[in-house]
């Protein structure tokens, strides 16, 4: 008889839709471990805006990938692929189901897929890119983007310079777009995967997106950030929900404006993640609300497989 593989269940959707919920009431129908794919929620001095999970909520199943970072650690994607690798090893000598969840789909895609592999490209390159930003801002970085590399520009982040800035030095140095360097296979893994979607209608994604921000503020996210406005240049804090508070410290938004620029760059957020989502074909969509029982019941179908 064949031993089954273990399973990576997958929790995907757009920011907002109850990804969280979810994945812990599967842990806790699997009696399995969560790790955490979202790209902020690694860090310990960023809480409210990056909505981790209250404490009830990680004790209600076990975590990992949750504010065990600090902002001032260089932490990359690749670091969270090998750690993440590393962690479900061990889970799956003891779990054969085991849960990913988050919103950033670089990291997801990290651990399901493995990484890209780009060209070294000359160090005077991003130094030109760094100096273009400091000197006159994001905007220039976003235009050159839309029209090198026009498919990256559509899924990116555009007000992640850090992201931008290295999708340029690509570009620059190779002559070629960013995008045509990602994968287009995947690695082997000694496990399965099993994706499962959350989705609702644009209107009802946007209303629990403005009603987030309002809770985030109301639970201090403004006093969160003005003790991280001094390292406001750390790569970490280039971060929906932080920046426009930044703008806002500074002087160039008043606090209304800026929590309106939370809830539009919030938005803008999700729009992007699920326009990248919809080019996954392996995804299995769930409305929302969703009935938990019927995803258990999906994946323990294939777990039996």
């Amino acid at each position: 008889m064949v031993t089954p593989r273990p399973l990576l269940v997958c929790i995907v959707g757009p920011t907002a839709i109850g990804k969280t919920a979810l994945s812990i009431d599967i842990a806790r129908a699997f009696k399995t471990h969560i790790l955490s794919a979202d790209s902020r929620q690694f860090y310990k001095e960023m809480s409210i805006g990056t909505a981790v999970p209250s404490s009830e909520e990680l004790l209600a199943a076990p975590h990992h990938f949750i504010q065990n970072k600090s902002i001032f650690e260089p932490y990359s994607v690749g670091d969270f692929e090998r750690e993440a690798l590393e962690t479900l090893n061990l889970l799956f000598k003891e779990h054969p189901v085991v849960v990913l969840v988050g919103g950033s789909g670089l990291y997801v895609d990290a651990v399901v897929n493995g990484l890209d592999e780009f060209p070294e490209v000359p160090s005077e390159i991003r130094e030109e890119l760094n100096s273009l930003y400091a000197t006159a801002g994001i905007e220039p970085l976003q235009k050159e983007l839309s029209q090198s590399d026009p498919v990256y520009f559509q899924k990116v982040d555009i007000h992640n310079a850090h992201r931008l800035i290295r999708a340029l030095e690509v570009c620059r140095g190779t002559g070629r777009p960013y995008s045509s360097f990602l994968k287009k296979g995947s690695v082997s893994r000694s496990f399965d995967v099993l994706y499962i979607g959350l989705r609702a209608e644009r209107s009802l994604i946007y209303n629990r997106i403005n009603a987030r921000v309002d809770a985030m503020v109301a639970a201090g996210l403004v006093e969160e950030a003005r003790t991280l406005y001094a390292h406001r240049e750390l790569n970490a804090l280039q971060t929906v929900g932080y920046r426009e508070l930044f703008d806002h410290f500074e002087g160039s938004l008043s606090l209304e404006e800026a929590i309106e620029a939370i809830k539009k760059n919030s938005r803008r957020f999700a729009k992007r993640q699920l326009t990248w989502l919809r080019k996954n074909d392996a995804i299995h969509w769930f409305d929302f609300p969703v009935d938990p029982s019927e995803v258990i019941q999906l994946i323990s179908i294939k777990k039996a497989r």
